[in-house]
C-alpha cells in the first residue's frame, strides 16, 4: 500500500481533511481510534466508520515485528515481516531514534555491507515504510526518523518522499530529525527541495578518490566526490542543515594519510558533519576495521584539521551486528530468537 492510495480510500468512504489527518496520525502514532478528545462516533462520518474496520486491519497487517535482538547500549534491532513474507530490519536508537529500510534488499552493491550482497529484492511502499514507525511506537517513544536502513532511499524516491511528508506532518517528526542517507543521486538531490518537508541529508561518501569510490560502491551513480560534495553544499546551505557525511572505515583502504588530505580539500569551509564508522564484521567479506587507537587518532587529527568529526562508537562485531545481518540469519533460520547483541549507532 502507498499512502496516496491511503487517503484516496478514506476520501472515498467519506473522509474529509480533518479526518484523514486524524486517522493517519493515529496510525502513525500506534494510537487506538478513540484517542483524543473527541469520539470517533461524533466525529467521524457513518460511512468512514463502516470502513475504517477494514483500513485499520489492512494497515496493521502491512508489517509485524519476528524477533527483537537487543543491545546494551539500550538500542534493539528489529526484524520486521512484511505481509508477503519477506523481511526488513528496522533498529530503536538510544535517545529516541529510529533507523528504518526502504527496500529488501539493496542494488548499489556496496562491496562492504551485507544488505547489497544479495541484490535488490522489492522496493518498500510508503505504508510499509510508516508501519515500522508504528511498530517501534508501540514499543518506546520515537522523535527523530533516520532513512539508513536497508536499501538506497534514492532508488525508491517515490516511496520515501511519500513517506517523508507523512512523517514531518502527522507523524509529528520535526523535519530536521528526519535524516534521508544516500550514496548520491541527482534525482534524489533536485527532489528533496521540493517537498513541504526538507529532511537533513547524510552523504555516504566512504572515500575522496573517484576511483576507489567506484570500486567501494559499484552501482552508485557515477558522479565524483567533488561533484557529490558540490550537490550536498547546495543543499545544506538551501535547508540550514549541516550535511552528514558517512565514512566507513575500512581497514588499509580508507584510513590513510592520503585520505585525511582529501576529505580536508573535500570539506573543509563546508557546512558538514563527518561521521567516521568504524567497519562491522561482516560474514564472507574480506574488510578489517582499524584498531579503535587509529580511528581516534583520525578523528583528532581531522578535528585539528579543521573539519568536524565524529567517531561513531560501533561494537557490533556479533554476526548480527550490521545492516543486513540479521535478515541473512533469519533467512537461513527462520525460527525467531532474542539475543543480546551490539547495534551500530548512526
Amino acid at each position: 500500500m502507498r499512502i496516496h492510495e491511503l487517503k484516496r480510500r478514506l476520501k472515498h468512504a467519506g473522509a474529509g481533511p480533518l479526518h484523514e489527518q486524524r486517522i493517519l496520525r493515529l496510525w502513525s502514532h500506534a494510537l487506538p481510534r478513540d484517542s483524543g478528545r473527541r469520539l470517533p462516533q461524533s466525529f467521524f462520518p457513518s460511512s468512514l466508520l463502516a470502513a475504517l474496520p477494514a483500513i485499520e486491519a489492512e494497515l496493521a497487517g502491512l508489517a509485524r515485528l519476528h524477533a527483537v535482538h537487543p543491545g546494551a547500549d539500550g538500542s534493539e534491532r528489529l526484524l520486521v515481516a512484511l505481509a508477503d513474507g519477506q523481511t526488513v530490519e528496522s533498529v530503536l536508537l538510544p535517545r529516541d531514534g529510529l533507523c528504518v529500510s526502504t527496500q529488501v534488499g539493496c542494488a548499489v552493491g556496496c562491496q562492504f555491507c551485507m544488505t547489497g550482497r544479495g541484490g535488490l529484492l522489492r522496493q518498500l511502499g510508503s505504508a510499509e515504510i510508516i508501519a515500522q514507525l508504528a511498530l517501534a511506537r508501540l514499543r518506546r517513544p520515537v522523535r527523530k526518523v533516520v532513512f539508513m536502513g536497508m536499501g538506497e532511499p534514492a532508488h525508491n524516491l517515490d516511496n520515501v518522499l511519500e513517506a517523508i511528508d507523512l512523517l514531518g506532518t502527522a507523524g509529528s517528526i520535526g523535519h530536521k530529525n528526519i535524516v534521508f542517507s544516500t550514496v548520491g543521486d541527482p534525482r534524489a538531490f533536485e527532489r528533496l527541495q521540493q517537498g513541504r518537508v526538507r529532511p537533513a541529508l547524510a552523504l555516504s561518501l566512504h572515500t575522496s578518490k573517484a576511483e576507489l569510490r567506484r570500486r567501494l560502491l559499484p552501482r552508485a551513480p557515477d558522479m565524483t566526490p567533488e561533484e557529490l560534495v558540490g550537490a550536498c553544499e547546495a543543499y545544506a546551505r538551501a535547508t540550514g542543515y549541516p550535511i552528514q557525511y558517512q565514512w566507513t572505515l575500512l581497514e588499509g583502504i580508507n584510513d590513510g594519510e592520503d585520505e585525511i588530505e582529501g576529505i580536508v580539500r573535500l570539506l573543509s569551509g563546508k557546512y558538514a558533519v563527518l561521521n567516521l564508522i568504524p567497519f562491522n564484521a561482516v560474514d564472507g567479506v574480506a574488510f578489517g576495521r582499524p584498531s579503535w587507537e587509529r580511528c581516534k587518532q583520525l578523528a583528532r587529527t581531522l578535528h585539528q584539521r579543521g573539519i568536524l568529526t565524529k567517531l561513531r562508537y560501533s561494537a557490533g562485531q556479533d554476526v548480527d551486528g550490521g545492516c543486513g545481518q540479521l535478515r541473512a540469519r533469519a533467512v537461513q533460520d527462520p525460527v525467531p530468537v532474542r539475543r543480546v547483541v551490539a547495534i551500530t549507532q548512526f
